[in-house]
């Protein structure tokens, strides 16, 4: 008898904190969605956590937004290959990759 009882408590419990979990989570939801909180959670996830933004790049770089980045790449790739680390090499290519997924699509417009 004990045991039944204890499973009802368990079940009843159980079914009420789910309740509760789901209404919470509608009602967080719905404060992201008014603070535009959920645009830039998605935005991010389609960026990628881990994608390099341009300021990054072209601070990795040392260029500025007026400025050519290719010379600058093959200098900083090409010294790091000879005596540097091969993270800050592996750095130095990432930065070229987001500068070139950034001007690809405008140099394709202008085609």
């Amino acid at each position: 008898m004990a045991a039944r009882i204890l499973a009802n408590l368990i079940v009843m419990g159980s079914g009420v904190m789910l309740r509760a979990f789901a209404q919470a989570y509608r009602q967080a939801l719905a404060n992201a969605s008014k603070n535009g909180v959920a645009q830039e959670a998605v935005q991010n996830i389609k960026r990628g956590s881990k994608m390099m933004t341009e300021a990054e790049a072209r601070q990795i770089l040392g260029v500025s937004e007026n400025m050519t980045w290719e010379e600058k790449y093959d200098t900083l790739f090409e010294r790091n290959a000879k005596s540097g680390s091969f993270y800050l090499q592996s750095k130095v290519h990432r930065a070229k990759e987001c500068l070139e997924s950034v001007h690809q699509p405008k140099m394709q417009d202008k085609s």
